[in-house]
């Protein structure tokens, strides 16, 4: 998976210019080419591990974009970062549950962690109910955010209060 991340990398180093010249609304026109070049491995499912997990890049890109719209990520430094991240800690759309080592709670595309988790949930006015009646439970705090793509694409750097300080990290990419 590693070497996946280091390929993933030289390929945005090499889009990065290409990106930043060309406005946010390209990656939903050019978005499955973009993201194979984050994801390479994310052209199919095929032989997937966890193959009710895995989303191609295809799949991938309408939820992505939609997080992009709820969340406001309007640069592309931003998206190139949210992506890569994404895209590395899921393999590439793989996985969306954390099996190695299997830390109990921990997933969504970006592995957030157990506490992350149930911080993003908590910031979704969908799932209240539902959270209040999970009981903190973190295995069911994360099916709650798996079950729906439109969650599962987010990364918690958009949505938590640390969200500003990772943007403007991000902005300056």
């Amino acid at each position: 998976m590693l070497g996946s991340w280091v390929i993933g990398l030289l390929s945005l180093a090499t889009l990065v210019p290409i990106m930043t010249a060309m406005p946010l609304r390209m990656l939903e026109k050019r978005g499955p080419d973009i993201l194979l070049a984050i994801a390479p491995k994310a052209g199919t499912c095929d032989g997937a591990p966890s193959p009710a997990e895995c989303k191609t890049a295809d799949e991938a890109l309408s939820f992505i974009n939609q997080s992009f719209r709820t969340y406001g990520i309007t640069s592309l430094g931003e998206a190139a970062a949210v992506i890569s991240i994404m895209a590395f800690e899921s393999g590439d759309f793989k996985y969306n549950v954390n099996h190695f080592p299997g830390v109990p709670g921990q997933g969504t595309r970006n592995m957030q962690s157990p506490a992350f988790n149930l911080q993003y949930a908590q910031s979704i006015p969908a799932l209240k109910d539902k959270l209040a009646a999970a009981g903190g439970d973190p295995k069911t705090v994360l099916a709650l955010l798996t079950a729906n793509e439109e969650y599962d694409f987010v990364s918690d750097c958009l949505s938590s209060p640390l969200s500003s300080f990772f943007r403007m990290e991000m902005l300056t990419l």
